[in-house]
This record gives C-alpha cells, structure tokens and sequence, in this order.
C-alpha cells in the first residue's frame, strides 16, 4: 500500500514537473509599444519636406554595403587573400577612410543606426532582432546544458510573447535615409539584405523604399545547394547548420517587394543585375535616385561559383578558397554596377558610398581581420573598425585619405546634406556631415567620441584612447591605439585616471539612450590572446 502511494505521489510530482517544464514562457515584461507622438512627429516632418522646393543640382546617392567584410579583407587595407580592384578603384577617385567604425560588431543593429543617423541605442534597436525563443523550460534547459554549441551561449530565459517578437523591428518612429529622400522627391529601391524587421510596419516598402529586390533575414542561399557550378563550404558549427536549413524559406526568400519570387542565379550577381535595371530606369524618370544595394557577401552560409572558386587553386584551405572566391564576386559585382553608372552618363553627379556593416567573422576561420584584434561579435577593432570609401567626382578629391575617426551614423547625415535635406529637431541625430571634413574646410575631427554598447557589453574611444567594459564581469581594458592599433597591451592597470575618464564619458552618453525593446538570445563567447570575451547577441 505504501509502496503504491509513493508511486501515486512520484507519478503526480513528475507530471507537475513535466507539466511545469512545458509550460509557454512568454513574458509581457519584453512588451514592444510604438511612440505615436513621434510617429505623427515624422508624419509632419516628412509632409513638410516634400512640399519644400527641391534644390538644384542635387545628386543621386549610390549606397554598397557589404555584409561581414572585414576591412582587411579588401587589398587597398592591405589584404592578401583576394585582390579587389573594382572597390579599390574608388579610392582613387575619391576618399578612404582609415578609421570608420560601425556601431555594432553585428549586422541588425549596424544597419539600424546607419539608416537612421542614430546611435540605434536610442530607440531600442541594440540587440539582433530574433524569430526564435526557447519555447518553454525544457527547451531552454536542453539547449543550455546538454548541447555544446560552440562559440554560442544560452542567454539567461528571457521570452517575448509571439505578438511583440513580430513587432521587433526598425522601429516606425525613425526617419530612415530611403523616407527622408523619398520625401524630398528620390526614386528609392532596396537590392539586397533588409534585415530590419519582417513584418509590417517594418519591411522595406514601409520604410521608404519605392521598389524591393531581395531577403528579410539575416541571411539566404547563394544558389542551389546541388548546382554543380557551386561550390558549398559548411561549417558544421550550431548557426551555420541553421542557416544551410532554413535555406531560401520564410524570411530568407528572394521578394520582389511582398512578392516571393523562384530567382535563379548566383545570389551577388543577380543583385549587381538588379541595381543594374534600377540604374538603366534613371535617365527615363528624370529624378535623383537613392539605391541602396546591400550585398549579403561574404556573409555565411558559404557558397562560391565553381569558376571563381578555381582562381584560387592556390588557397589550400577549402573555406578560405571559397571566401576569396565570394570576395572576388562582390568585388565583379560592385565593377559591374559602378561601369554601369558611367555608362548612363550617371558618375559625374552620383556619390558614391561604399561600407561593410561590420567586420568580418573571425569565428568562421575564412578571415582574421589581422592586423586588427577580433572581429565580428566583439568590439574589438576588427569588428568594428570597417571600410568605408566615398566618391563624388569635382566634390571630393580624389585620391584623398581621411585619417580621422568616422561613423557610419555619417553615412546618414552626410547624404542628407548632399541632397539638401533639412534634419528633423525632434530628436538626436548623431551622424555628421562629412563634406566639409574630407574637403580639408574643417579640420577638427567629426566625432569628439564614438560609443557602444549591447546590453553588458560597451566600448568607448575618445581620441586614440579606446576602452572596452563588461559590467558582467567587471573587465575593463584600455587600449593607445595611436601606439597600439592591435590592441595588445591594456594599459588599465598603468591609467586609472584615463579609465575613470572614459567611464565618466560613457556614462554620460547612456543617460540619453533607452533600454533594449527586446532581450537577446545567445551570448558569444570566445577566447582571444589568451582572455575570454563575450559579447550580448
């Protein structure tokens, strides 16, 4: 009788437990609310400046981003692995930039404050948007303790509900660069990588962009995985798996605007082909055109063209051959769409503007972004410290070198003034315009400092002095990158003072931001020089 007892209690305990570990985790404290008052703000705003009296001889803004390239991985910045002439060529008609910083070591939040002109911590976008929460108890416990997943954490369980997963996004409150000039009367389209939101008020025609040609996440197939004339490198490893899954599904699919579309192709030639037919519908409209042509290479998953793929015979390791060969191909694609440009009769009066949203993924083992420490995930300088050139032929003189540190928060700013757009006074904008710096009218540096920070993590330079903090930890380094641009020797421990300095400066830069919408997901942890850091995902 006893022993039945027990067997009644154990049964009952174990399917509470079970019952427990099943339950919906889902939390109303992640609720996301949009600012009406601003949005109506912007409503006003933009009204106003489409009605305002456009400026003469203003020109068309050609914006190229690259995905995970690290600065390094082009040869102007002393790269060895794959030579990229067409991106180089820019340099020598316009400005390079030795010390532009992104303002996130990953993609979502980069592009997130390049667009808006806002350290993207001032409305809430600091953290990779996500799709995917641990469903329940169970869930998060068998993905935080039983299964190695590499460089990648389990975060502390934190679960939006479904509704305000779906609104993590750009929020509408922000004045993106395509609203602003579509505003002011551009012709605005979107070739690429949006990764800022699927779902409404946040895809790319919602946001300013006339026309859309490419993916919502963070990521899609190059090509058919069993082409023959591709070549595929998977990693193996946790995320890589996911994304070689997910294929072009959901919100990896190839669109045109909402539409999901069978697009066959090499994925960086089919997006140098589309910007390609928005440059050729230019001359016919008569306008000024904003496109924004944001190449998904050298992200993951890795896949080359089986003809780029054997000019690098040399290369013995496979990933790496297939990165130089992804190199190669967006360093084709960006020629293709600047010879275009000229052919149209368009380069004299386009500026030009060419970024990688952050720096290239170390973790992967394609790239180290040496000399530079680090690289994507960490804010170190190799994963923030990106390529940026620029060219505006009889504007900006060519063959010039900007030495100083420089945002890509400019980018915003910088177009805006170009095209005569006022900024809006109802907010911060943190970019500045960068005309007058590369033209030698200013001489003072655009940025007294630059900052980060994702959730624990935070970094901060004020002249050449660079700190990085981890409040989890209570790490600090300090870096002369003046002496030191590799950042091997923290001199926190000899310069308590320029610590206590840079905290004070930091400190007073987060009075003005908002915390995150959404929590993360993952953590990224890694060892470097012998030191292991991490970095909120």
């Amino acid at each position: 009788m006893r022993r039945r007892r027990w067997l009644v209690w154990g049964g009952l305990t174990l399917a509470a437990l079970l019952v427990f570990a099943l339950l919906p985790v889902a939390s109303r404290r992640y609720r996301i609310e949009f600012d009406e008052e601003r949005i109506r703000a912007k409503q006003a705003f933009l009204s106003e400046l489409a009605e305002a009296p456009a400026q003469p001889g203003r020109p068309s803004i050609l914006l190229i981003m690259a995905d995970d390239l690290g600065k390094t991985d082009l040869s102007l910045y002393g790269g060895t692995l794959a030579e990229t002439e067409r991106i180089d060529a820019l340099a020598g008609e316009g400005v390079t930039f030795t010390d532009a910083y992104c303002t996130s070591p990953l993609c979502s939040p980069s592009r997130a404050g390049m667009l808006t002109g806002r350290y993207q911590q001032r409305f809430g976008h600091e953290l990779q948007t996500a799709n995917r929460y641990p469903r329940n108890r169970l869930e998060y416990f068998v993905f935080k303790h039983l299964l190695d997943l590499g460089y990648w954490k389990v975060a502390e369980l934190a679960v939006p509900r479904p509704e305000d997963m779906a609104r993590q996004g750009l929020p509408p409150s922000e004045i993106t660069l395509a609203e602003l000039l579509q505003a002011a009367g551009y012709d605005t389209a979107l070739i690429g990588k949006w990764h800022l939101g699927h779902n409404e008020p946040f895809l790319p025609n919602r946001r300013g962009f006339d026309h859309h040609y490419g993916f919502y996440e963070a990521y899609t197939l190059y090509d058919d995985v069993d082409d023959p004339d591709v070549v595929n490198a998977p990693l193996g490893e946790f995320s890589d798996r996911h994304q070689w899954s997910q294929g072009r599904s959901g919100t990896s699919a190839i669109r045109v605007n909402h539409t999901i579309v069978e697009d066959r192709g090499y994925l960086t030639d089919r997006i140098a082909e589309e910007a390609i037919r928005v440059l050729e519908q230019a001359p016919e409209s008569g306008d000024p055109f904003f496109l924004f042509v944001s190449f998904s290479a050298p992200h993951v998953p890795f896949q080359a063209k089986r003809e780029d793929f054997e000019l690098f015979s040399h290369v013995e390791d496979r990933t790496r051959r297939v990165y130089g060969a992804m190199i190669h191909a967006l360093d084709r694609g960006v020629g293709r769409i600047l010879d275009r440009l000229a052919g149209l009769g368009l380069e004299d009066n386009t500026l030009v503007i060419f970024v990688s949203d952050n720096g290239g993924a170390f973790h992967t083992g394609a790239t180290d972004n040496a000399p530079l420490k680090g690289g994507k995930f960490t804010q170190f300088d190799g994963g923030l410290n990106v390529p940026m050139l620029m060219r505006w032929p009889g504007v900006i003189p060519a063959g010039s070198v900007y030495p100083r540190p420089a945002s890509l928060l400019d980018v915003f700013t910088t177009a805006a003034g170009a095209a005569g757009c006022p900024l809006p006074a109802d907010r911060v904008i943190d970019g500045k315009d960068l005309r007058p710096y590369v033209t030698g009218e200013v001489h003072d540096g655009p940025h007294p400092g630059l900052f980060w920070r994702a959730l624990y993590s935070k970094a901060v330079r004020v002249g050449n002095w660079k700190m990085l903090l981890n409040d989890r930890t209570g790490d600090v380094r300090l870096y002369d990158l003046a002496a030191d641009p590799e950042e091997r020797h923290d001199l926190a421990p000899r310069h308590p003072e320029k610590v206590r300095e840079l905290e004070a400066a930091l400190e007073a830069w987060e009075r003005g931001l908002v915390p995150p919408l959404w929590p993360r997901v993952m953590d990224f942890e890694v060892t470097i020089d012998g030191e292991v850091y991490r970095f909120a995902i």
